[in-house]
Formats: C-alpha cells, sequence, structure tokens
C-alpha cells in the first residue's frame, strides 16, 4: 500500500499508470474509465450539484463535473495531488486530510446531493469501509447518493481467481470490496446496489 508520500511521489505519473493498465485490461484499473463515466452520468441527473469526493486524487474525475457546474469539496491526502487538482480546479473546496482518521468535523455539518469515491475506499480494511459508511450517510441531503467505483468482485470467489492471475503484482496491503459482503453489511442502514463494470471493478450506490 502506497503512502502519503508514495502518492506524492507517484502524482505526475498517476493519469500515465492508470492509462496503461486499464489498456491492457488488467488489475487493478481494468474498466477505469467505464467507472468514472458510469459515476458522471449519474451525478450529471441532478445540475448543479453539491458534491463531495472522497480521495479525488488529481481531479479526472471532478474536473469533468466542475466543468459542468457542480459545486466541488474535495478530500485528499497527497499534498501534490491536491496542487494538481487546484490548478485544474481552482474554485473547489479542497481539503488535505486522511480518511483513516474518518470525516473532518466541517463536513459533518454538511449537506450534499452526491457523495463520489473512486479508487480510495479500497485502503480501509472492509470494518473500516462500514464505519466510514455511517458517517457518510446523514451527509446526504434529500435524494443524494454515495457512489463508489473501485476494485471490487461480486463474490469472494472472483476475488481469489483475480489474486491468482495477478499474483506477481497483487496488493496484499489493500482491502477489496467484495459485493455480496458489503451490501450485507449495509443492509440495516442504506440500500445498495453494485453493478460490476469489469473483471475486477465496479460501481456501488448507495441511497438512505
Amino acid at each position: 500500500m502506497l503512502s502519503k508520500q508514495g502518492f506524492d511521489l507517484w502524482a505526475n505519473e498517476y493519469n500515465q499508470t492508470v492509462q496503461e493498465t486499464e489498456e491492457q485490461n488488467q488489475y487493478p484499473f481494468a474498466g477505469y474509465k467505464t467507472i468514472l463515466s458510469t459515476i458522471f452520468n449519474e451525478v450529471m441527473q441532478r445540475p448543479h450539484a453539491k458534491v463531495l469526493d472522497i480521495g479525488f486524487g488529481t481531479g479526472v474525475l471532478t474536473k469533468r463535473l466542475y466543468e459542468e457546474g457542480h459545486e466541488i469539496h474535495g478530500l485528499d491526502f497527497s499534498p501534490n495531488m491536491i496542487q494538481i487538482a487546484k490548478e485544474e480546479m481552482p474554485n473547489a473546496h479542497l481539503i488535505e486530510w486522511d480518511i483513516n482518521q474518518g470525516v473532518p468535523i466541517k463536513q459533518l455539518s454538511e449537506q450534499y446531493e452526491a457523495i463520489i469515491s473512486t479508487y480510495t475506499l479500497h485502503h480501509l480494511t472492509d470494518e473500516a469501509k462500514v464505519a466510514f459508511i455511517h458517517q457518510l450517510l446523514p451527509l446526504l441531503s434529500d435524494g443524494g447518493r454515495v457512489f463508489i467505483g473501485d476494485i471490487s468482485f461480486p463474490t469472494k470467489r472472483e476475488l481469489v481467481e483475480c489474486r491468482e492471475v495477478s499474483r506477481s503484482y497483487w496488493d496484499d496491503d489493500e482491502f477489496y470490496f467484495v459485493a455480496e459482503d458489503f451490501k450485507g453489511a449495509l443492509k440495516d442502514i442504506c440500500t445498495c446496489e453494485f453493478y460490476p463494470i469489469s473483471h475486477c471493478g465496479g460501481v456501488f450506490i448507495l441511497s438512505k
């Protein structure tokens, strides 16, 4: 798992690395563009929405929403990535923050039409993911939804199969989504839908 310093060093090459992996249809970024486009299209159903992006990185997705007139708020723990994103979105509200600390106090009093997170929450353990979702749900305005695009698998069997195929470069320090388990853990607090996009990625849509 990359540290904060590791992401800082990766910032300038991040987009190229993702593109190369996606073009080869390999773990971990197979389906990346489709996942981001799926979330973009969902958020676009509400014009000029107030959006919170958890782990916005270099702003690949949020820049598109920003250009369409959405109000962008974001959290990321890499100063270098934040700087890149600020150059693209000068009026966005971007905060340096480590989600291992939960949701910042400032955000707890806000309301958002959409909360999005792409390729970030797999850095949290399964238990921490659920605890984090507990904090996010009260931040949704009426009709608001949480969109998560990430490395994910319908069942544990698909995860194991991908791990075996990708063993030489699999990251054992990350915690990937297994949809059947994640949905089960959330069944008492929200509605959770899962849409697989590639053999190692998909989109979750959560609503109260």
